[in-house]
């Protein structure tokens, strides 16, 4: 598989192979990283992050993975960069292009992205944008398949807001692996329209089933994979806390709702998480609403069934293996793995 100087942007731009190709190169990376054997195939290299939107999971991935595989890199936070304010989005991209061999963006619109992308002479990653996550879901990906040794099949039941990165992330990547993807949320939180019908498309291809419930108790019926995120995106006024807890509170993953779902069933969250009060936000929405927990109780977040913490380290891993695949020329003969 040949994926070299290729950008990653979202989903939608690779077949299933591809990117079953790239989990079965992170889980390769993974166990040379376990067992302590070195793999600098980028030895050299240097990768500029460009972060408008801060992270703790993605930087750190970003930059782990870049070490280990023998880069450089260097980080431009929200005050860092002038990308958009004195300098041009396509002037940016040139700029870093003649400095560095790969560009990662983090921050608001997919068009930012796309067209940072545009200018680039050499690979763009995305680490999120306000529509896609393409790099989370890679992650949420090899962990279900670790636990369930396949992806095919596999029921997977998203509760919440569907209308942005996460919701349409993981409908786009579940209809292309051929998996049963089902969005639980009152209607007017289903995701856009025109991004269904071409997640349609693909399912027909695929094997996939796409399904848009609101009820949680139907949707979860023998569901493998029951996955929910924080119910105000970052970037949004914090006056929609008002409106997100009333309408998705009936939306809560909690351990009656998981004891609905198939035996050995897991639960995946991308993170952060306001499972209990112990932070600032969290506090601060308890406080006002007379709240412990929000989209997931402290019980099923801390219980047997939850991967997240397992899921949030194979953020690194997958990382690293999309940041080698589109750097690297000869990655498959230097890597020595037999991937296809």
């Amino acid at each position: 598989m040949n994926l070299y100087g290729k950008d990653f942007l979202k989903l939608l731009d690779f077949t299933p192979d591809e990117i079953n190709y790239l989990i079965d190169l992170a889980a390769a990376l993974k166990a040379k990283k376990k067992a302590g054997i070195p793999h600098k195939l980028c030895e050299g290299k240097n990768v500029a992050l460009i972060f408008e939107k801060t992270s703790t999971r993605t930087r750190c991935s970003f930059e782990v993975a870049s070490r280990d595989l023998g880069m450089g890199c260097t980080y431009l936070d929200p005050s860092g960069s002038q990308i958009g304010k004195k300098e041009s989005i396509a002037d940016t991209a040139r700029v870093l292009s003649s400095m560095f061999d790969g560009i990662e963006y983090r921050g608001f619109g997919q068009v930012i992205v796309e067209e940072l992308a545009e200018f680039a002479s050499v690979p763009v990653w995305n680490g999120l944008t306000n529509e896609f996550h393409p790099t989370q879901i890679l992650a949420d990906f090899l962990t279900i398949k670790e636990h369930f040794g396949t992806l095919k099949g596999i029921k997977f039941v998203y509760m919440g807001d569907s209308r942005f990165n996460m919701g349409n992330s993981l409908m786009v990547g579940c209809a292309k692996m051929g998996m049963s993807f089902t969005a639980c949320a009152p209607e007017e939180y289903f995701p856009d329209k025109a991004l269904i019908a071409e997640c349609e498309a693909i399912a027909a291809e695929t094997g996939a089933t796409l399904s848009f419930c609101t009820s949680p108790e139907e949707a979860v019926k023998d569901a493998d994979v029951i996955y929910t995120d924080i119910w105000v995106s970052m970037g949004e006024p914090a006056e929609v806390w008002a409106e997100r807890i009333e309408a998705l509170s009936p939306y809560q993953v909690n351990s009656a709702l998981m004891a609905k779902a198939a035996p050995g069933a897991i639960f995946m969250h991308c993170l952060p998480s306001y499972h209990d009060l112990k932070t600032a936000i969290g506090k601060e929405i308890g406080e006002k609403f007379g709240m412990t927990e929000m989209e997931v109780t402290d019980e099923v977040f801390e219980g047997p069934q939850s991967v997240v913490f397992k899921e949030a380290e194979n953020r690194m891993h997958t990382i690293k293996a999309v940041m080698a695949a589109t750097l690297c020329s000869d990655i498959d003969d230097r890597l020595g793995s037999g991937i296809q």
